[in-house]
């Protein structure tokens, strides 16, 4: 960690976030793991398909990004997700390559034949969904955990226990079957799960403390954002010794999604001072990526990788703008556009705009204009985007200022 590791040439957050009074209970692993869950958790956000190119091209994307490990899919639901696991497993791409099972000897079986390092195994965790959602008796759960996860053990793969709705059980009742499955079957890692987005950061500190308090193994983090409390949720476990973020990118993923992968990782650099070695100036275009291939939308204001975020409208940012130059952007944003590979920071024109827009944008096309010019031209802009309730494109501004400085002399 650097002297001043909230600020350096790339961003610029808050030093309160280094002082001992803040870190001084911090237990962070030393190698802090991203499982991306895309490719599985993601596609089930609603109207999202990948084929098998899809789910090629985004697992190579996520390689380059430098993502740790890739949930590849649930081999046992179709023959195109088998065949899109086999090929990413196959093509070796840096990654570790995980699937996603049932507690199912067939489930287990196809992911053998996949080539996987490793399986995440579900099993509903609460006994309300037992009962009413899965209509099974409480100790069906119990003994198909026991039974598969010995059996992928045998197969030679690494089991991550997953407990569906783990955050709504009652904690002595699921923690006594972990550790009956981890007694009597086998468990190389639990993931802590937080299916419907449920637990607040400071029930998370409780949360990570109590399953510490029983199980030794490797944890792992899977939490949606239901209330918005996913990534917040994963940093707080992290700093309680979690070793391994379930997240995808751009957030997508059931109902209101997942912890967003991008966001995680920003956070933990920036704000904590963890760099888990992604290459970072791949988010932005791992986000576009994956944005094109799902077909969603994305705001244009979203963190880390919205499209306008490094956009300029607001007349007084445009006057920083100006005066800061690119040596002080930081002043102006948290972090370099550049450093997520977003594109250069720019002023657009709209109805915030200012006379410091204005100067710019003339300057930039070379059109002379006195002050009582630019001022009428500043009139004409507000106007046009309170019509239009947009930005202003290059020659739309043109018009206006040629008009302009035709009435104005």
């Amino acid at each position: 960690m650097t002297d001043q590791p909230w600020e350096t040439d790339n961003w610029f957050t808050s030093s309160w976030n280094f002082v001992d009074e803040v870190m001084s209970d911090f237990k962070f692993a030393d190698n802090i793991k991203i499982h991306d869950v895309t490719l599985r958790d993601g596609e089930q956000q609603t109207g999202i398909t990948f084929n098998v190119d899809d789910k090629i091209r985004i697992a190579e994307g996520l390689a380059e990004a430098g993502i740790h490990r890739i949930e590849a899919g649930l081999p046992a639901v179709s023959k195109d997700d088998f065949k899109a696991i086999y090929e990413i497993n196959k093509r070796d791409l840096g990654p570790e390559i995980y699937s996603f099972c049932r507690c199912m000897k067939n489930d287990i079986d196809a992911s053998v034949d996949c080539g996987v390092k490793g399986l995440i195994m579900e099993v509903p965790a609460s006994t309300h969904l037992i009962e009413h959602a899965y209509k099974w008796p409480l100790e069906k759960a119990v003994d198909l955990s026991i039974e598969a996860t010995a059996y992928a053990h045998e197969k030679g793969l690494e089991v991550v226990f997953f407990p569906i709705d783990f955050s709504r059980s009652d904690i002595d009742w699921v923690m006594d079957l972990i550790l009956k499955v981890a007694d009597e079957g086998h468990m190389d890692a639990l993931a802590l799960v937080d299916t419907f987005g449920v637990l607040s950061p400071h029930a998370m500190q409780y949360f990570v403390r109590q399953v510490k308090k029983r199980v030794k193994t490797r944890l792992e983090t899977h939490f949606h954002q239901d209330f918005g409390m996913g990534v917040a949720n994963t940093i707080m476990a992290l700093a309680e010794g979690a070793e391994v973020v379930h997240s995808t990118v751009l957030g997508l993923g059931e109902r209101a999604g997942n912890a967003p992968t991008e966001d995680v990782a920003m956070a933990l650099l920036t704000m904590y001072g963890k760099d888990i070695g992604l290459n970072y100036d791949k988010l932005y275009p791992l986000s576009k990526l994956v944005q094109e291939i799902a077909g969603v939308d994305v705001p244009s204001n979203r963190s880390v990788v919205g499209d306008q975020l490094f956009q300029v409208e607001s007349g007084i940012i445009a006057n920083w703008f100006k005066n800061c130059g690119t040596e002080h952007q930081t002043e102006l944003f948290p972090f370099k556009p550049e450093f997520v590979g977003q594109p250069p920071a720019d002023v657009v024109i709209g109805k915030g705009s200012g006379i410091d827009t204005i100067n710019i944008w003339l300057e930039r096309l070379q059109i002379k204009a006195n002050e009582e010019q630019a001022a009428a031209i500043l009139a004409g802009v507000k106007a046009s985007g309170l019509e239009h309730k947009r930005l202003l494109t290059v020659e739309e501004f043109k018009t206006i200022a040629n008009d302009t400085m035709a009435k104005v002399a």
